[in-house]
């Protein structure tokens, strides 16, 4: 399926939806099991990728590009990869982290439909670009911000999304041949799902408890 052929058309709207935003957001989850390996129909996986490019970004440099990663043999090559890195962090755990962790499934790539993986181009708009002379990282922080886009608008369709981060840079570059100047931020995992859990998987398997809002706001001053 070639996408660049199509053009994203943003005033072609997706379907009505039941839910509004702040349902979708509380309804997002970071899939790993609940994948059934159905394909994402072509306007579907446009609308998406069309919410994920309609991000801020500083200086308008859109820095994201997005990889659709299908090929079986690439995919099974990167899972590889990734299971070395979770032996790796597994090592590093207390006994009772890794009887936590070794009940937590890291990964859908096989089981999703594609993976989507999201890069950063530091090079995109420079060297004057506005807005980030004070902080470099804010076109990071713009690619992020695609991300989540995209990650929420595929909950509204009612895919689901696992972002997988037990990688190193370097082996991603090299697996999908990724300029040393662009930064993989992202392998997302991306297809329809037979259900969302209403409790995320970490927190449900006992690794974290979700932090009150209350905790998280403070008065003009970060708390001593």
């Amino acid at each position: 399926m070639i996408l660049s052929s199509r053009r994203y058309d943003p005033s072609v709207t997706a379907p009505v939806l039941t839910a509004d935003l702040y349902q979708v957001i509380n309804a997002r989850r970071d899939v790993r099991a609940e994948f059934t390996g159905a394909a994402v129909p072509e306007e579907v996986l446009l609308r998406i990728l069309g919410a994920a490019h309609a991000a801020p970004s500083v200086g308008l440099t859109q820095p994201w590009d997005f990889l659709l990663v299908r090929d079986q043999e690439l995919r099974m090559a990167f899972k590889a990869h990734v299971e070395q890195e979770q032996a790796a962090f597994a090592a590093t755990l207390d006994e009772q982290a890794l009887n936590t962790f070794k009940r937590i499934k890291i990964e859908g790539i096989l089981e999703s439909s594609l993976g989507i993986v999201v890069t950063y181009d530091a090079e995109r708009g420079a060297p004057a670009v506005l807005g980030r002379n004070s902080i470099a990282d804010a076109g990071l922080y713009s690619v992020c911000l695609a991300i989540q886009n995209l990650w929420l608008a595929a909950t509204a369709e009612g895919l689901g999304v696992g972002w997988v981060s037990f990688y190193q840079e370097e082996f991603l570059q090299g697996l999908l041949r990724i300029p040393g100047s662009v930064r993989p931020v992202a392998w997302l995992c991306v297809g329809p799902v037979s259900h969302l859990e209403s409790v995320p998987d970490l927190e449900r398997h006992g690794w974290r408890a979700r932090r009150p809002l209350a905790d998280a706001i403070h008065e003009n001053f970060y708390p001593a």
